[in-house]
């Protein structure tokens, strides 16, 4: 039984000395010249000149969740095309009115306005 296990500590062990390795030859090959202008916080081209704590609008978790909700939906349709010609019409119809109710919601939130950014 332990014979069975004799790759998989290969294979920890290879690791192990592979990520000390990797990272020492990356430190010994990239240059090391911080300057102030290099250490400052960089987010989306903009100098950060307010708190760190500021407010975000809610139209930012308002589209995160949409994004979120729309992609999880379509993760749905991967199984139903593996299993497509298993479900026959029946699977069809579901998946149609499926898409259909998805179809709907994004065209509601889209005249509701909640993609806009302004």
């Amino acid at each position: 039984m332990p014979q069975n296990y004799v790759p998989i500590f290969i294979f920890i062990a290879f690791i192990g000395i592979l990520i000390p390795v990797t990272l020492l030859a990356a430190k010994l090959v990239r240059p090391d010249n911080p300057s102030k202008s290099k250490l400052m916080p960089y987010e989306c081209g903009i100098d950060p000149v307010d708190s760190s704590r500021g407010r975000y609008t809610v139209r930012y978790y308002i589209v995160a969740i949409l994004f979120v909700v729309f992609d999880v939906e379509t993760i749905f349709l991967f199984p139903w095309a593996v299993q497509f010609k298993a479900l026959g019409v029946f699977g069809l119809i579901e998946m149609l009115i499926f898409l259909l109710i998805l179809v709907v919601g994004y065209i509601w939130i889209w005249k509701k306005g909640a993609l806009e950014w302004v």
